[in-house]
């Protein structure tokens, strides 16, 4: 049974249709991902459903007395209330009562309280509760607050990011339309928040970056592009593969319809003998083309990414040894060592306060250590990402946020146009001159990465850097970085993000304590997983030479990730004892960076070959080629990688 409806459904910003004619149905218990590019209106669809904003045409249908709840990405809070109070608000006619009936509770415990007029407030209190069947919701509120881990008495303008976001999570709805949900969230509290959800009856829509949220939740997904919703039933990976398939098709048709119009075209040129020849109906059809044909919604481009290296640094970026720092009393880093090679790729992760900026302000050299030692490398050039955007004047041109003062970038050795060079971002030329304030949340993203990747540097600092980017473009960030030769810190807690790119984390265990663990997200989660409770957080002892690739580094991992007892001695993790390889086996293994790298190699080659459109035209025959080669790769590369990570693991 449908819960909401949209029939007809137009909106549009400016001279940019964002809905055009659209229809949708939500039904109950399902949990349905709206996806698309920044921009393209997939907030003001679910503000439009929730009845916090109008269409300019259409009409949206709810279920009588269906309880919506709202939660954009900045959650719209009232900074005077308490917790309790913002809970309880959203429970219709009975929110003043359980709110009274709960401040009337608290006060009775005051040493000076007038106990005799409380306790007959609280006796009226009751009985209009129950005289509306209404106590469940007052346990309903008190268990909310245990379960989100709130404090009931905590004022709404003292609480951090994440805690708002959860409060904002805090209310019952029978449908939760939910925007960037994992914004301000650590790893653990998105974790916490899938669970929850999962567990939920509630009627989920949800708008969200993070693939790893969405192969969990989705039980649908709702793509909406240039103005018109699709519908893909089944999950965010049925639906990846589903779209590759209609670009095809789509693109096989356009062509079609291309080589038929440029053949009516030709015909209705020919003068005198088309005029003697063609009849009324294929003077039709020319014209039906020609409509068709204008009103073709082309694929936008993709974002073009590459950065701006500088020199190389120093082999050595930088070394720990023994290093501890303190705010006051709370001791931020304890006894920390570690060190930072050239092309390593760091994914720095805890809670939020844990401390992950101001550690990597140590490794920098931007803050002093209270104790141990830091030795820095030589010609470090540093980028910073900022989650905050504070570099951004809001009142700042976009081109002068890139170039200041000047018409031209520079990136490696290309001279590019400031204009061209935002194109790359998806900005279009009109766009270009416009002030920061004018963009929304996902386009300040992408105008931080131009800004960024336009400065030389060898080592780039990524404070957040998914928030608010659509799918897409993260994709190609995390092939850019995959493939940048310098040395990368990244925060996130983006964990599909961190396993597809870092080679190392430097992860949070608690009470100032750091553990640096080769390889992803996932292998750090396994790794801390299998240790045991009273073991303490030791530095992993580390090879000098950075990874050849993510493939090597996802091999090595598990044959890398030792601990060390106090004697200094490697102990192994949970494994059995290896044994030695044999002769042949060691040849095949030292052969496999090389096949590795050849085969890595001609996967590029032949990618870039069959992303030009103009290969399926002139050679269709090739393209087909190309893409039972790729395939064939995509094989090869997983037995090589699954016989490299059999011999690793039994390497003496």
């Amino acid at each position: 049974m449908p819960l909401i409806s949209l029939a007809r459904g137009h909106l549009a910003y400016g001279d940019v249709a964002l809905l055009e004619n659209v229809e949708m149905l939500l039904d109950a218990k399902e949990r349905v991902a709206l996806i698309g590019r920044n921009g393209s209106g997939k907030s003001s669809l679910l503000a439009a459903l929730a009845g916090a904003r109008q269409l300019d045409d259409g009409e949206i249908w709810r279920a009588p007395g269906v309880r919506i709840g709202h939660v954009p990405q900045e959650p719209e809070l009232v900074e005077t209330q308490t917790v309790f109070e913002s809970i309880v608000g959203g429970m219709g006619d009975v929110s003043t009562l359980v709110g009274d009936y709960h401040k009337v509770s608290h006060q009775l415990g005051d040493a000076d309280a007038d106990t005799d007029a409380l306790l007959a407030r609280l006796h009226d209190l009751q009985a209009s509760l129950e005289a509306i069947d209404a106590w469940s919701y007052v346990s309903q509120a008190e268990r909310t607050i245990q379960q989100f881990a709130l404090d009931a008495e905590a004022s709404v303008g003292t609480l951090s990011g994440g805690q708002k976001k959860r409060l904002a999570l805090a209310s019952s709805p029978d449908v939760l339309l939910l925007d960037e949900p994992t914004n301000h969230l650590d790893i653990d509290a998105i974790a916490w928040l899938e669970e929850l959800l999962l567990g939920s009856a509630v009627t989920l829509m949800f708008i969200t970056h993070d693939r790893r949220l969405l192969d969990r939740l989705a039980t649908r997904v709702i793509e909406l592009d240039r103005g018109k919703l699709s519908d893909f039933p089944g999950s965010f990976a049925q639906y990846q593969a589903r779209k590759e398939r209609s670009l095809a098709e789509e693109a096989l048709a356009n062509r079609k319809a291309d080589k038929l119009l440029r053949e009516e075209e030709v015909w209705i040129r020919k003068g005198i003998e088309a005029r003697r020849t063609r009849s009324a109906s294929r003077i039709v059809r020319l014209e039906h083309l020609r409509e068709a044909r204008a009103q073709w919604r082309e694929r936008i481009g993709r974002v073009k990414l590459q950065v701006a290296r500088g020199e190389s640094s120093g082999e050595l970026v930088a070394e720990m040894e023994h290093v501890s720092k303190s705010f006051g009393d709370h001791e931020i880093v304890r006894d920390f060592s570690c060190r930072i090679m050239r092309g390593d790729k760091i994914g720095v992760v805890g809670p939020n306060g844990a401390g992950k900026t101001t550690l990597l302000k140590l490794i920098l050299g931007e803050l002093e250590a209270d104790a141990g030692r830091i030795r820095r490398g030589t010609r470090v050039q540093v980028a910073y990402f900022d989650q905050f955007r504070e570099v951004l004047d809001p009142q700042a041109a976009l081109v002068d946020v890139i170039s200041p003062g000047s018409d031209y970038v520079e990136i490696g050795s290309q001279r590019k146009h400031v204009i061209g060079y935002l194109g790359e971002f998806l900005f279009s030329p009109q766009r270009a001159r416009s002030p920061v304030k004018s963009l929304s949340g996902g386009e300040r993203n992408r105008l931080l990465l131009a800004r960024l990747f336009s400065r030389p540097a060898n080592v780039l600092v990524l404070d957040e850097p998914t928030n608010d980017l659509d799918i897409e473009t993260l994709e190609l960030l995390e092939e850019l970085l995959q493939g940048y030769s310098g040395t990368l810190f990244l925060v996130s807690h983006d964990r599909a993000f961190l396993d597809n790119v870092v080679t190392h984390v430097i992860a949070s265990t608690g009470d100032g304590n750091w553990l640096e663990n080769a390889g992803g997200y996932d292998d750090w989660v396994a790794y801390n997983g299998s240790k045991p409770r009273d073991e303490s957080a030791r530095p992993l002892k580390r090879r000098d030479e950075p990874a050849l690739s993510r493939q090597k580094r996802d091999a090595n991992t598990g044959a890398r990730a030792v601990s060390e007892d106090s004697s200094g001695s490697k102990r192994p993790t949970g494994r059995k004892r290896p044994v030695k390889l044999g002769f042949r086996e060691q040849c095949e293994l030292e052969a496999f960076p090389a096949k590795i790298a050849g085969l890595e190699a001609e996967q590029t080659e032949l990618t870039q070959r069959i992303e030009d459109p103009k290969l399926y035209t002139n050679d269709t025959a090739e393209a087909q080629r190309i893409a039972s080669r790729l395939a064939a790769i995509e094989d090869e590369l997983t037995q090589l990688l699954e016989r490299w990570e059999e011999l690793e693991s039994r390497k003496g």
